[in-house]
């Protein structure tokens, strides 16, 4: 080891430049992470393939610049020195730096990181006069060159770099070592990577286009980072993350504080950001840094309905109580991502073509318009395109980016599908070879049959337990089944077995990791796209009927009479389940009827006789054990709201053809009740056996003001909502029922629901003991380990579960630490919260595809029953049961016209006055007054807003002062929601065999686009425990979601 000095320049809290001198350390014997190496190397972990033809070590430049390149998979053996990795996270950012830390770490990515500067032979120390980026170059040769020699001139090596000089200088010195530019490099060794061109074509386009912008300053410079830290501390700003109002993107904004010291209460609330030039180029998500304005100055939010997204105006607007307003002085985090824009049409105002530079309109309103530099402006025209965004300089009015990819024509379904998973950083790509190699080989000629080292290890109840599943029809990833069971001392026993998807996914391997950055199997309105492979989700892990399957179980032994717990059993088994019951049949032996239960059919009519009887009464007792259990949440508070739910109905190519809706039974009930009892039992276990390290889930208390709307629509009723605990607001909800309009207690558990905050994923170390309740179930603990096949924290709770059973025996077994526990679950909050939006993005798509080519004066499904249950200063908000929509209805137009009823309650446009109240609103005009009244009814059409760079939505109209005419023919989730994706999809198949523009799906396409049945028990364990995605989607949910 050879000690030596490095000298940095860095600056001081107060801005001033500093000149430090370190100790720096030169060790000959530096990994180098290459299966060829000759010197053996000490090569822990992640390894170069022996059998490429180059090594491949991309510039500081190129990595600043072309990450994003080097990222794809199939540009292999990347060497990062370390000067390249020092360089993106001081230039570029801690998000970028963690980006390419992950590409690092991720064992499907051929690259590595080589500490150069730690090596003896490859250090290059700073010369006098050198200029930082020269130096940097010279030290990325130099490891190159090292690289060349160590693997003894075996292997040629590509030193990657933009910087014409460097080429000239360099490419000529060492035989054996090339250094080329990234053109000359995609061009000579990954031509067929087409992608990748089009990607760097897009990048340096934008580069060209930064540096011919003027130099007028269109916003204030950011403070630098020093005075903001300071500030923060001192309380004169507000840190926070920016959300734009989406309804009003170009005027409202709010900054939810994060890091303001000032102890006055009002300004511990969100911080208002009215306009653009106050937002001073922060993008929403955002995290940034706030300055309060003067006090006069300080404005409320506006009260009114907007009318369209893109429509807004400045004029003045009925406001509510001025709240503390302030603008934007500083950046802490970009929170970019990828977005997909519209390349507007031709005609489009204040777009030039000759300069190929592009105003295109983000999909997202909330998003303000990306400048793109392109030479396919014309071809891109009316095109969803994915764009990132490069830079925001203040002389920009605008951000400017680059294109990545195009997804497709605007209003095409498969191009709006791929919209909604961009929108919401979903990844889904076909399972990569590597990752299907790990999977055991399954076919008819070789079947899977349990391992007899398996078989002795585990506890055999295959012969000693009558195990079932309960499931929608059709369910074919089957994650648990049940057993109840009298035990000869009159103790009763409760079993839950849940697949063992563990035992084949192990920790680490390349399945694992895929999973875990999926974290969760994706529902769209008319597919899914699996967290696991097939293989495994439909059958090695799945409790199929009649056929032998691993398990983890939980077996409880009650007390046959108090049914109190008197012990619990956790451990691995081995199972047959002997019956797959969907919820109808199980409901239907439970009511005393005799359907057909399939496994029973064949039998001789004596056994066939029994065999029923054995399971009616397994399914009373596990009924009347649920009941208890419930009953026992209920003395503790748990909450029941409302959603609409329904079963997704397959043909035989496993394709959604219906969405038929689920009437509420009793056995759903069952069903979840023995889950959440299951999850609730294991979340004790491994938080006793790991008190800082177990992954469990909680859900905080809702504010109390968030009960406000709740509180004013009930009192309307003459209902009183007491809000103080879970347990008192159950009660209230209970008994705020109007016999004659079940709607009302329907839409005061949606208002509730929609108070509720968010059940998250937390790790027990880093959140304290008495914030690990569950207020929606009344439990002191909880977690997730009942669907391993569809949540990955399921996986993770099962490998906590079974090393805490593992250190009963070796009190040495330890897991991971707190740290990783936690950045898994943050991981898995995002990823969910991303799959709850996907999913209510594409119902909303469903649902004006299905109202798109309706007209409503010839087709009567566009007229529908709306109950008020909001109102604003210019209209009233409704929820249409129907179809489970809820939206704004408009009582004055942009004109300043206003609502006119006839005497037949028929309504039209005329010039008068709107008076707002409490809980009504009354126009008045020529004709005379009416009166909108909380719960009231109307008759409202349905109407598509389209609008080409943006989704489509559904806008409301007033048609009837009166509820609809033919309400009572057309039941809450009736018929009309079951036709709506099967017409949907009838409409997309006519025009693609009219157009005959669209290639065919490829394999890979055809096996992660797979639409197979949902797991039911997910609706209901998601609205009892509130995890659901935003209130706006619990009434819309047209296909099963997750957790």
């Amino acid at each position: 080891m050879i000690k030596t000095e490095k000298i940095l320049h860095l600056k001081s809290s107060r801005g001033r430049k500093v000149r430090v001198v370190r100790e720096h350390y030169l060790r000959e014997k530096v990994p180098c992470f290459s299966a060829g190496c000759q010197a053996q190397c000490n090569n822990e972990g992640k390894v170069l393939p022996a059998d490429l033809t180059h090594y491949v070590v991309p510039d500081v430049g190129v990595v600043l610049d072309f990450l994003e390149i080097l990222e794809f998979r199939e540009i292999q053996g990347i060497i990062f020195t370390q000067t390249a990795c020092q360089a993106v996270q001081h230039n570029k950012g801690r998000r970028q730096y963690n980006r390419l830390r992950n590409l690092l770490r991720d064992p499907r990515h051929d690259c590595v990181l080589f500490a150069n500067e730690f090596q003896e032979y490859s250090y290059c120390p700073r010369e006098k006069g050198e200029c930082h980026e020269k130096w940097q170059t010279r030290c990325v040769y130099s490891a190159s060159v090292w690289y060349y020699n160590h693997l003894a001139g075996l292997k040629d090596i590509v030193m990657v770099t933009e910087d014409r000089e460097a080429v000239t200088q360099y490419s000529s010195l060492y035989s054996g070592v090339y250094v080329i530019s990234m053109q000359e490099y995609l061009h000579n060794f990954w031509l067929d990577v087409h992608a990748a061109h089009e990607l760097y074509s897009s990048i340096t386009q934008a580069a060209l286009g930064r540096e011919n912008e003027g130099s007028e300053k269109e916003y204030i410079e950011h403070l630098p980072s020093e005075l903001l830290e300071a500030g923060i501390k001192s309380g004169r700003y507000v840190q926070g993350i920016l959300n734009v109002n989406k309804h009003r993107a170009q005027l409202e904004a709010l900054v939810t504080a994060q890091g303001f010291s000032n102890k006055s209460t009002e300004l511990s609330r969100d911080v208002l950001v009215l306009g653009i030039k106050h937002r001073n180029r922060a993008i929403h998500g955002d995290s940034v840094v706030v300055e309060l304005l003067p006090r006069g100055e300080w404005r409320g939010r506006n009260t009114a309905l907007t009318e369209a997204q893109g429509e807004e105006r400045s004029a003045e607007a009925p406001r509510s109580q001025p709240m503390p307003t302030g603008h934007v002085v500083g950046i802490l985090q970009r929170n970019w991502r990828d977005y997909v824009v519209t390349f507007p049409p031709r005609d489009t105002p204040n777009q030039s073509r000759n300069s190929q530079k592009i105003l295109t309109v983000p999909w997202d309103h909330r998003i303000p318009k990306i400048r793109i530099s392109t030479q396919q402006a014309d071809t891109l025209q009316d095109h969803r395109v994915v764009v990132r965004i490069d830079s925001w300089d203040s002389t920009s009015l605008y951000p400017n980016g680059h294109s990545v990819r195009i997804l497709g024509r605007a209003g095409e379904l498969e191009t709006e599908v791929q919209t909604i998973l961009v929108e919401n950083c979903i990844s889904v790509s076909a399972f990569s070879e590597a990752q299907l190699k790990e999977m055991p080989v399954v076919s008819p000629e070789q079947p899977w049959c349990p391992d007899p080292g398996q078989v002795q290890a585990r506890r055999d109840l295959r012969e000693s337990h009558l195990v079932f599943s309960i499931d929608p029809r059709g369910c074919e990833d089957v994650d648990d089944t049940l057993s109840v069971k009298q035990l000869p001392h009159g103790a009763l026993e409760l079993g839950v077995h849940i697949a063992d998807v563990t035992h084949f996914v192990k920790e680490g391997s390349l399945t694992d990791l895929e999973a875990r950055a999926r974290a969760t199997t994706y529902y769209l309105a008319d597919r899914r796209y699996d967290m696991l492979p097939e293989v495994l989700s439909s059958n090695l892990c799945s409790l199929l009927g009649g056929v032998d399957r691993y398990a983890m179980s939980v077996l409880w032994q009650l007390d046959a009479d108090s049914l109190e717990v008197k012990s619990v059993w956790f451990g691995r088994t081995l199972i047959r389940s002997s019956y797959q019951l969907h919820y109808e049949l199980a409901q239907s032996l439970l009511n005393g009827e005799e359907p057909d239960v399939p496994e029973l059919i064949r039998l001789p009519p004596e056994q066939r006789d029994r065999n029923l009887c054995d399971l009616t009464q397994a399914l009373h007792t596990l009924t009347h054990v649920a009941r208890h259990l419930r009953a026992q949440r209920d003395r503790g508070g748990a909450l029941e709201l409302e959603g609409v739910e329904v079963r997704a109905q397959l043909d035989s190519e496993k394709n959604i053809t219906a969405l038929v809706p689920r009437q509420p039974l009793e056995v759903h009930e069952t069903v979840a009740e023995c889950m959440i009892f299951a999850n609730h039992w294991v979340a004790r276990k491994i938080q006793e056996a790991f008190p800082h390290q177990a992954l469990l889930r909680h859900h905080p208390p809702p504010r109390q003001e968030h009960f406000s709307q709740l509180q004013d629509c009930a009192r309307a009723q003459g209902f009183s909502i007491d809000t103080r605990s879970n347990k008192s607001l159950a009660g209230c909800l209970e008994q705020a029922v109007d016999p004659q309009d079940p709607v009302v207690n329907q839409l005061l558990r949606m208002m509730a629901t929609q108070a509720m905050s968010q059940a998250m994923y937390f790790c027990t170390g880093a959140v304290p003991a008495e914030d690990y309740y569950h207020y929606g179930l009344a439990l002191d603990r909880y977690t997730h380990f009942t669907s391993p096949i569809r949540r990955y924290a399921d996986v993770v709770v099962h490998r906590l579960l079974t090393a805490a059973l593992d250190q009963e025996i070796d009190r040495s077994v330890s897991v991971g630490s707190t740290r990783d526990m936690e950045e898994t679950a943050q991981h898995m909050n995002t990823r969910n919260r991303a799959a709850q939006h996907a999913q209510r993005m594409s119902t909303e798509l469903f649902q004006c595809l299905f109202f798109r080519d309706r007209h409503p004066e010839t087709d009567s499904d566009c007229l529908a029953d709306a109950v008020i249950y909001g109102i604003r200063d210019n209209g009233v908000l409704v929820f249409v049961p129907q179809y489970g929509l809820r939206g704004p209805v408009y009582l004055r137009s942009r004109g300043g016209e206003v609502v006119s009823v006839a005497t037949d309650g028929s309504c039209d446009w005329s010039s008068g006055t709107l008076t707002r109240n409490a809980d009504h609103i009354t126009t008045s005009s020529v004709s005379g007054s009416a009166t909108f009244r909380l719960f009231q009814h109307i008759t409202v059409c349905i109407l598509v807003h389209t609008n080409p760079c943006h989704a489509d939505a559904l806008n409301l109209q007033l048609v009837r002062h009166a509820p609809h005419k033919s309400q009572s023919m057309r039941p809450v989730g009736g018929h009309t929601r079951a036709r709506l994706v099967q017409e949907v999809q009838r409409q997309a198949e006519e025009a693609t065999l009219r157009a005959s523009l669209r290639p065919k799906l490829s394999r890979e396409e055809k096996q992660f686009s797979q639409s197979k049945q949902p797991n039911l028990y997910s609706l209901l364990e998601e609205i009892q425990e509130l995890s659901l995605m935003s209130s706006e989607a619990s009434a819309q949910r047209l296909c099963a979601t997750t957790a």
